[in-house]
């Protein structure tokens, strides 16, 4: 299949523009690329298994817990993904606004995928939260989930960005006067912590910039809510939507 053959959105009668369209077949060709730390077929059943977070008995058990440590057991998951892996996505679907430096940093020190275990953590997140976000809208408009692409062949890259600093966040991030060389297209003239929080992964931001400046706003109107973007409601309206649906996701930032 090609990127045209998605998201044709033919189970819907609301309209979709011809730019989100696009961002959405765009991050289907993203996720079947291999990546900084992941084979394309690894993304892919990222994605997909964070698809089958939502039904997992554990992490229901969990988020009904005081502590998500006190309950143990296995993940219902495909088996395809390191334990890891699928405790990562599983977590960041249905148990966000828990997540803490010492569980990050218990994984990191454990391991996750046997390589760069900050790269591959950032670059979980980066999938997971490309295709959260596709995947809701998809349910906003009463659309099904659009089947997955098929994996591309080819190895990791295994890039890390020379330049980051760790005092910040969670994971290391590249500055923010760091936007250079590779990375100089990242950013202009402002970016936000939570924008280069994705930095470990330099593409995780440049294909997440991409969606949201359609599902959102594009990068310079954030700093600016007196800019209209040309979207049927108007910005207030957009940051009412916004505001709400980070609400609803518990968002802790």
């Amino acid at each position: 299949m090609t990127n045209s053959d998605f998201f044709a959105f033919t189970d819907t009668t609301l309209p979709v523009r011809e730019e989100q369209q696009a961002a959405f077949q765009n991050a289907w060709q993203f996720l079947a690329l291999p990546g900084n730390w992941f084979t394309g077929a690894e993304r892919v059943a990222i994605a997909a298994e964070s698809r089958k977070a939502y039904a997992c008995q554990l992490c229901q058990q969990r988020k009904d817990s005081l502590s998500p440590a006190s309950v143990t057991g296995s993940h219902d998951s495909s088996g395809l993904l390191p334990v890891a892996v699928v405790d990562i996505v599983h977590r960041c679907i249905t148990d966000q606004n828990r997540i803490t430096q010492r569980w990050v940093d218990g994984l990191l020190e454990a391991g996750i995928n046997g390589h760069d275990a900050q790269g591959e953590y950032v670059e979980i997140i980066g999938v997971v939260v490309l295709i959260y976000s596709i995947d809701e809208f998809m349910r906003g408009i009463g659309a099904p989930p659009e089947p997955l692409p098929e994996p591309l062949a080819g190895e990791p890259s295994w890039y890390r960005p020379p330049n980051l600093e760790t005092e910040t966040g969670f994971v290391p991030m590249i500055p923010v006067d760091g936007n250079t060389g590779d990375e100089a297209d990242l950013w202009s003239e402002m970016t936000a912590n939570v924008l280069r929080a994705l930095t470990l992964v330099p593409n995780n931001l440049r294909h997440w910039k991409m969606l949201s400046d359609q599902m959102y706003v594009p990068l310079p109107f954030m700093g600016q809510p007196g800019l209209e973007t040309g979207r049927a409601i108007d910005r207030m309206q957009v940051e009412l939507v916004a505001g709400r649906v980070s609400s609803h996701n518990e968002c802790f930032y």
